[in-house]
C-alpha cells in the first residue's frame, strides 16, 4: 500500500492490515505495519521505518543542531519524496520518536 497522501480523510490512519507502507512515488518500502500504533492524529503512526536508509531527514524550519531538533522533515530514502515529519520523544508512551 502506499505511503499516506492527505485527501480530506486519512485511509490508511485506521488500517492495521498486515503489509508494508511503501513510498507513493516509487514503491519503496518505509514502515511494516508492526511498527504502526494507533494515535490522536489524523495520520497514520509508525514507530521505526523497516529499513535503515527507508528513510531520509532534514531539520525542521529554524532548528541549528540535531542534538536540539524536536522534528525533522522525513523524506523516501529512495528518491526524497517529502513524507512528513518525525516527531522526537512522541513515540507510544512518549518515548521513541513518532513518523
Amino acid at each position: 500500500m502506499a505511503f499516506c497522501s492527505w485527501a480530506k480523510q486519512e485511509i490508511h490512519r485506521d488500517n492495521f492490515s498486515p503489509g508494508h507502507y511503501a513510498c507513493s512515488q516509487c514503491e519503496y518500502p518505509l514502515f511494516s505495519s508492526t511498527e504502526k500504533y494507533s494515535h490522536h492524529t489524523p495520520w497514520p503512526a509508525f514507530k521505526n521505518p523497516i529499513h535503515s536508509d527507508s528513510l531520509a531527514k532534514k531539520l525542521e524550519g529554524d532548528q541549528q543542531e540535531s542534538s536540539d531538533a524536536t522534528a525533522f522533515k522525513v523524506l523516501c530514502g529512495k528518491c526524497s519524496n517529502p513524507l512528513g515529519h518525525e516527531f522526537i520523544k512522541d513515540g507510544p508512551d512518549g518515548v521513541g520518536s513518532r513518523f
